[in-house]
């Protein structure tokens, strides 16, 4: 089991760099992630990858 199933993670800065980092591994440890940022065309491209990882670690 993931260690943070259940938990709910708010990562801004969530477009690039070490927030998109940080959003992807929550993901990948089972957190539900809400993704804050300005760029709204590349915070959908970063949800797309969290949701693959959440396909992918079921």
């Amino acid at each position: 089991m993931a260690k943070l199933q259940g938990q709910t993670a708010i990562v801004t800065g969530a477009s690039s760099g070490i927030g998109e980092a940080t959003a992807i591994t929550l993901a990948k440890e089972g957190a539900h992630v809400v993704l804050a940022a300005r760029r709204t065309e590349r915070l959908q491209e970063v949800a797309e990858k969290i949701a693959a990882v959440a396909r992918f670690c079921k």
